[in-house]
């Protein structure tokens, strides 16, 4: 087996123990198979296609050896912006807000060189203080447009609008990793940035375009998590930012950058749906949730570190 096909195995294998878990679970306590039906796996998918666009953008951010903090007030930032600008406009207006922040996080990190997760963890607070202040702390009272609601709600030959979205983002990521200059730029820098600069490679473009490509997956997830919520509210970005983290490192991909392929990614993301439904189907607070994820990253953590020592 190759090397750098160990984490997808290795993931693979936890998503069939947890599917194997939660079905065992459910057919003992109810006598019914809900992780097995169709129905209801295509239902856990349309939820975490939010999930899964936003690990897709920080993905690419990992593999340059950064962090993107910012993702849930962007996130939710997008969403609100969305709502109260209605109309054809809501969208591009969202996107424009996830553009304009990428920008502001890859020129703070590249050009500036402040360590990319004090910048975005500060540009995570300064747009939490905009929200609280644009909405004085309460939810705003606009509505997601029908275009919102129809690419987060409605279906399409029996499939989720939201899922044609997501597989529209990993097709495009995959192509940019894959058969891309800028790809190939990505998994330099997070091998050796002074390398990577010495080659010819354009450190800080690449870099900046890693954190606008972030944060407009970032904005879109808020887009469409609007319009399956019907609206935005405070904070609704929140829940997304370890899972995303986890999604991406429990996929392979080095959290030191470098190192990492986009179906790894999808299959983490798999992982953390399945494991929230089982979790959902136990009752498990939310609390206990968190301590998982965060145990998952660290242990990764440990073993991409102890990996690093061995082979410098």
């Amino acid at each position: 087996m190759k090397t750098e096909d160990k984490p997808l195995v290795i993931a693979a294998g936890f998503t069939l123990v947890i599917l194997l878990i939660g079905t065992g679970y459910t057919l003992s306590t109810s006598g019914t198979m809900p992780l097995l039906q169709p129905t209801y796996l295509l239902q856990q998918l349309q939820i975490g296609s939010f999930l899964g666009i936003c690990a897709a953008g920080l993905m690419l951010v990992i593999l340059t050896g950064h962090i993107d903090l910012s993702i849930p007030a962007t996130l939710t930032g997008a969403a609100m912006i969305a709502t109260a600008v209605g109309g054809p406009w809501a969208i591009p207006a969202a996107l424009a807000f996830g553009l304009a922040v990428g920008l502001v996080n890859g020129a703070g990190t590249a050009v500036l060189r402040v360590p990319s997760m004090i910048f975005t963890l500060g540009m995570d607070t300064v747009l939490r203080g905009i929200t609280v202040a644009q909405t004085g702390g309460f939810a705003p009272q606009d509505q997601a447009t029908p275009l919102m609601l129809a690419l987060a709600k409605d279906r399409l030959l029996g499939i989720p609008l939201a899922l044609y979205v997501w597989a529209a983002v990993s097709i495009l990521i995959a192509f940019l990793l894959a058969r891309t200059t800028f790809g190939r730029a990505l998994y330099a820098i997070g091998t050796r940035e002074r390398a990577a600069y010495l080659s010819g490679i354009r450190i800080r473009p690449v870099i900046i375009g890693a954190f606008v490509a972030s944060s407009l997956c970032a904005a879109l997830a808020g887009v469409l998590l609007a319009g399956y919520s019907a609206k935005a509210y405070q904070g609704m970005g929140n829940a997304y930012l370890l899972p995303a983290i986890a999604a991406v490192v429990l996929g392979g991909t080095n959290v030191l950058g470098g190192s990492g392929r986009y179906v790894g990614t999808l299959i983490g993301v798999i992982l953390i749906v399945l494991l929230n439904s089982v979790l959902s189907i136990m009752q498990m607070p939310e609390a206990l949730r968190q301590i998982i994820y965060g145990v998952v990253i660290i242990v990764m953590l440990l073993i991409y570190g102890r990996g690093d020592r061995e082979t410098g």
